[in-house]
């Protein structure tokens, strides 16, 4: 996420500010108690970086505190989004958004994680291969996304494929689900489906991924 301001005062040097370029890490995204550092660099009127102090705010402090006027440095107070803003002298970045989302705990499969498909069922689509995600405090882990992926055995083409596209986010209350259905092709001995769910920052959380096995009968 960034943002560019231009500044409307007459340039009279070439270190002069008139613009702001700013970077915020993850797509402005953090984790209840995390803390990010936002990126900044100041422009002349070439466009070409020009040593100056950044200074940092936050116009939401019921959401995000800065930590430290100086790096940028934010923690999340508690969910929601508030707004971060730039500032070298009286030239003012736009607000960045940054938003704050429950801390994750965990991930467990909410249902069977094996099941059967009978292949001459008029619908060869599996149960839901379901999930929940658990978050560390009160607030639920809406909204998170949830990453399916499938491996046929044996190694053949793409002969299954998933119902909702497989990418989803959880609801209010930290469930999310996917299905298989089987294509035309090969017929799969087995597919193994991984969920997996990972903070902002890329790491995983405890749990991930869930592992499910669907099998295939004629």
């Amino acid at each position: 996420m960034s943002g560019t301001v231009l500044a409307c005062s007459k340039i009279t040097s070439s270190d002069q500010v008139v613009a702001l370029d700013i970077l915020i890490p993850d797509s402005g995204h953090i984790e209840l108690g995390d803390t990010l550092r936002p990126l900044g660099r100041a422009l002349n009127s070439q466009g070409d970086s020009v040593a100056a102090q950044i200074f940092w705010a936050t116009l939401d402090t019921a959401t995000i505190v800065v930590l430290d006027s100086t790096t940028g440095v934010t923690v999340g107070k508690v969910v929601g989004s508030g707004r971060l803003q730039g500032r070298v002298g009286l030239l003012r970045s736009n607000p960045q958004t940054v938003v704050v989302a429950a801390r994750l705990d965990s991930v467990r499969a909410a249902g069977a994680i094996r099941d059967t498909v009978t292949v001459s069922a008029p619908d060869s689509l599996s149960d839901s291969l379901l999930i929940r995600v658990f978050a560390a405090d009160s607030e639920p882990p809406a909204g998170r996304q949830v990453v399916y992926a499938a491996t046929t055995y044996p190694a053949s083409g793409p002969t299954v494929k998933f119902v909702r596209g497989g990418t989803v986010t959880t609801d209010g209350t930290g469930l999310a689900f996917e299905q298989l259905r089987l294509s035309p092709g090969a017929l799969p001995d087995s597919v193994v489906v991984t969920a997996t769910v990972k903070r902002f920052t890329g790491t995983q959380i405890p749990g991930s991924p869930v592992t499910f096995v669907v099998e295939f009968r004629p």
